[in-house]
């Protein structure tokens, strides 16, 4: 179960700085293939924790964790 309180992701009690592991970089489209548009986590989050994501009038929740990975939720 995860420990955190929503709450305060946004009064700044969370911000153990999640980093990008050093060598990893955003993924490139590879020749021949479809263009990906991508963004960085950094770009999304904004030094926050937490980010609501409004689509087809449902509001969804993504999330960094504490290990640096993504959780969406509904």
């Amino acid at each position: 179960m995860n420990s955190h309180n929503p709450n305060h992701f946004r009064s700044g009690q969370f911000r153990h700085g999640y980093r990008r592991p050093e060598g990893q970089v955003a993924a490139r489209p590879i020749a021949g293939s479809l263009a990906v548009r991508t963004l960085t986590s950094e770009s999304l989050f904004l030094g926050d924790f937490e980010i609501g994501i409004d689509h087809g009038g449902a509001l969804y929740r993504l999330k960094i964790t504490r290990q640096g990975k993504l959780i969406l939720n509904k």
